[in-house]
This record gives C-alpha cells, sequence and structure tokens, in this order.
C-alpha cells in the first residue's frame, strides 16, 4: 500500500508539473509557434501531437517536415528529461503526462493521435485520450 500511495502521489505531482510546465510553454508545441513552417503544418493538420508526448507527421513525409518534427521532438525530449529528473519520474512517464496535456490543449481542427493510434482532428468536443492520463 505504502508503494502504492508514493506512485500514485508521484504521479499527481508530475501531472502537476507537467501543467506548470505547459502553462509555461515549455511542453507544449507553443515554443515553436515562432516557426511559420510549424504553425503552417499545424494548422494544415500535417502534423499532430502523439501519445507519447511528441509530435507526430500525420500524412505524406517532406524532408523539411521531417526537420521540424525532428527539431521540436529534440528540444521536447530535453525538457522531458530535465523536468523528468526534477520530479522522481522517468523521462516515459513524463512524456505521457506532457503528451495528454498537449493532446488537451490542442484547438479544433488540429490533429492529435488517439488511444488507438489513430490520427483524429479535434473538435469542439473532448479529445479521446489515453486511460494512463491524469
Amino acid at each position: 500500500m505504502g508503494d502504492f500511495m508514493t506512485r500514485t502521489m508521484t504521479k499527481m505531482m508530475l501531472a502537476a508539473a507537467v501543467a506548470a510546465t505547459a502553462l509555461g510553454g515549455i511542453a507544449t508545441p507553443a515554443f515553436a509557434q515562432r516557426d511559420p513552417a510549424y504553425a503552417a503544418a499545424r494548422a494544415s493538420g500535417e502534423v499532430g501531437e502523439k501519445m507519447d508526448g511528441y509530435l507526430g507527421i500525420v500524412g505524406a513525409e517532406t524532408p523539411e517536415l521531417r526537420r521540424i518534427v525532428n527539431d521540436i521532438n529534440i528540444k521536447r525530449r530535453a525538457v522531458y528529461a530535465e523536468r523528468a529528473q526534477a520530479n522522481n519520474a522517468t523521462l516515459e512517464e513524463y512524456a505521457l503526462t506532457a503528451g495528454c496535456q498537449a493532446i488537451l490543449a490542442t484547438s479544433p481542427g488540429e490533429k492529435y493521435q488517439a488511444p488507438d493510434g489513430s490520427w483524429q482532428t479535434r473538435s469542439s468536443a473532448a479529445p479521446l485520450r489515453d486511460s494512463r492520463c491524469p
């Protein structure tokens, strides 16, 4: 029971830390908004938020699109690693929680990955999220 409670508390603190980070624009795509190519790819549905906390290519891949996605994902991974260590969590736990928050923060018309792996277009309804999301 003690181990379960510790794990539960860690997950709750992790979710709070990710939410705070997301509000600060570090773990979400906000930091990439300065790149007009990224903004255009996101608006056109060429890229979307994945359950694992990273950005994915939704349709046909181009070298430029791959470059944008790789650049953003490298930056995200660095932030996730730093935040995971600070919150006594694994990189994967932190990234999943960040993915949950990023999907929740999508706007209508943007793409996101559903728990079954399919790409969905966000509507005005809540997005489909992984059962492990806080």
